[in-house]
């Protein structure tokens, strides 16, 4: 990958028709082919386990769908095809070893998950950095990403006394991922001990959207907006009260973009949680998740689609922000804050104040001191800035897709973004 760089400020030329390095073209082409079956993934889960239970079968159905839209993907590369089989398998893994943690130790589901604070927005809206920041309180239980991708110890392993998880996380995802894509932690920012996103949690009920990621699946985010994912995040809460039982407090701060268009089901599941929904004009948001799933793309695609990018994503965020809406008088008042991103930009010490507030949780002393080191010690942009260019890249329409949005700009007060090339 050739990017221009000057002054910390990146600019990648490549996003429509991607030139891969010797080195990339030869990690891919050193990559064996994946069935996408139901038991291979779950033969691969065993293998890696020791264990057999997974529980509730009623999961295979919806496993078996998202690897038929995987295959059903015709340009999907072999490293597309690997890391989407291996997802899968990885959310097999855990759901093992979640089931097996129940029969070992049933006094688990006492665990009482109390009154969690919930962050929601779309992908680029400021979520991780709202959730990174209140996770710095050590009075908050949140979850890293080596511990996102293994939430639970393997029973063979932990039978040696060691623990490898964050090293198998620095190692394999992250690792790949910071020399293969190294632009990408300009875009989203993570790194082992970063706090993740509990999608991760949903996926070991395979009710998670990362395959529209890597398929652009109309079909599987159907499901998603129109079956009931109260059970997915049901399941969700038991897997979080396993992880608290291994580690606490019993005080969470999660988040998940698609938490945004259930916040129903959310409210159903945790009647104490509180929320913070977070709020940012769609076109910075489009512009920002069009730039990163292009450029995962030219690894995990034989061709970049910008067109399919465009669509797909304008058509997601549109999709996402109108189902929001439509439940957002769901929420308590009492228990729900609505924040704009570039008030939260200017101020979040102040808008930390009114979360707190709702979440009846003193901003004082410890946590105070938690959050401001936090803040201070992770500026933005400290990694470099990248260039946006929805235009010149994706053909995006701004006014247009401006006047698409007009229905979420007639709600929130959101400051409009110009991007590249735009005249406002």
């Amino acid at each position: 990958m050739r990017a221009e760089v000057k002054d910390n400020v990146v600019r990648i030329p490549e996003l429509r028709h991607p030139r891969l390095t010797d080195e990339e073209k030869a990690f891919i082409a050193g990559i064996p082919a994946v069935e996408m079956t139901v038991e291979s993934v779950l033969a691969e889960a065993r293998r890696l386990t020791g264990l057999s239970d997974f529980g509730p079968d009623d999961f295979r159905e919806r496993l078996a769908f998202i690897l038929a839209e995987y295959d059903n993907v015709s340009t999907l590369s072999l490293y597309g095809r690997m890391i989407s089989w291996r997802q899968e398998v990885r959310y097999a893994a855990n759901r093992l070893s979640l089931i097996d943690l129940y029969k070992r130790h049933p006094e688990i589901d006492d665990v009482v998950i109390d009154r969690p604070i919930i962050v929601a927005g779309m992908p680029r809206s400021g979520t991780s950095n709202t959730v990174n920041v209140l996770a710095a309180d050590r009075r908050l239980r949140s979850m890293p990403l080596w511990e996102a991708l293994e939430p639970f110890p393997w029973p063979a392993e932990a039978a040696t006394g060691k623990d490898l998880r964050r090293q198998r996380c620095e190692e394999g995802m992250f690792g790949i991922m910071a020399r293969m894509q190294p632009y990408s932690s300009l875009m989203h920012d993570m790194g082992p001990d970063y706090v993740h996103e509990d999608a991760e949690l949903l996926g070991m009920d395979f009710g998670d959207f990362y395959p529209e990621f890597k398929t652009y699946s109309r079909a599987w985010q159907d499901r998603l907006f129109t079956e009931d994912q109260t059970p997915r995040h049901a399941f969700a809460k038991q897997a979080m009260k396993a992880m608290t039982w291994l580690r606490g407090p019993n005080r969470w701060v999660t988040k998940s973009p698609t938490h945004l268009e259930n916040l129903g089901a959310l409210n159903r599941v945790f009647p104490d949680g509180s929320f913070v929904l977070l709020h940012r004009d769609p076109i910075a948001i489009l512009q920002s998740i069009m730039t990163m799933t292009g450029y995962a793309d030219r690894l995990r695609r034989t061709r970049v689609d910008v067109a399919t990018v465009r669509e797909f994503w304008t058509d997601r965020v549109e999709r996402a922000l109108r189902a929001m809406i439509a439940q957002r008088d769901l929420l308590p008042p009492e228990r729900s804050t609505d924040v704009l991103f570039h008030e939260y930009m200017a101020n979040p010490m102040h808008i930390l104040q009114q979360v707190y507030d709702k979440a009846d949780l003193p901003l004082a002393r410890e946590g105070l001191a938690d959050i401001e080191g936090y803040i201070k010690s992770h500026p933005r942009g400290v990694q470099g800035k990248l260039v946006y260019d929805p235009i010149g890249d994706f053909d995006l329409d701004v006014g247009a897709v401006r006047e698409r949005f007009q229905f979420y700009y007639d709600r929130y007060s959101v400051r409009k973004e110009p991007v590249l090339g735009e005249k406002m």
